[in-house]
């Protein structure tokens, strides 16, 4: 990990190498209020898109590794909503939560907040692409902005980049079984 400080404020950057061979990069430039993610996986669209969308799918590989995660509420398509609660082995909960805006196999557009903090509202919005590569590959593309360069550094401080990078490593194993 690469951490510079730009007046005060702490932001990291990441290249990571994992299992499926593929980097995922986080970026956040200073002063900024989005996070880019980019990724490439093994698999076909269709593939990445349905374990993105099917509820049972899904609690396979979100989340860091040790969490268990518990869905509420599980709409993926225009309109509809989301909530899951994650369990760390401590047993301790972290609930999340947002609505659908558009869900296409090229596009997922939703919110996404975090229940834990103090006061509620601290919403992002969330657009994430996926587009098909040859070989049956798919790059995804994540884009999250937020209300606040606050609110985005907090995001990055949190931990995050842990729980997307053991996600994604996760989704390299649910798309390895799914393909055959």
């Amino acid at each position: 990990m690469v951490c510079s400080n730009f007046e005060g404020i702490n932001i990291y950057h990441k290249w990571v190498i994992n299992v499926a061979k593929n980097m995922a990069k986080i970026m956040a430039e200073p002063g900024k209020l989005e996070i880019f993610i980019e990724r490439e996986f093994e698999a076909p669209r269709e593939l990445v898109f349905k374990a993105l969308t099917d509820p049972e799918l899904y609690t396979q590989w979100i989340g860091p590794r040790g969490f268990s995660t518990n869905i509420e509420t599980f709409e993926p398509r225009n309109g509809g909503s989301w909530r899951f609660i994650q369990i760390d082995q401590e047993g301790n909960e972290f609930v999340f939560h947002g609505v659908y805006h558009e869900v296409s196999p090229e596009r997922i557009i939703s919110t996404f907040e975090f229940e834990g903090l103090p006061e509620p509202g601290h919403v992002l919005l969330d657009t994430l692409k996926l587009e098909e590569l040859s070989g049956n590959r798919t790059k995804l593309t994540d884009q999250s902005v937020f209300q606040s360069v606050e609110d985005r550094d907090g995001m990055m401080q949190s931990g995050m980049e842990q729980g997307i990078d053991e996600s994604y490593e996760r989704l390299d194993e649910v798309l390895e079984k799914m393909k055959k």
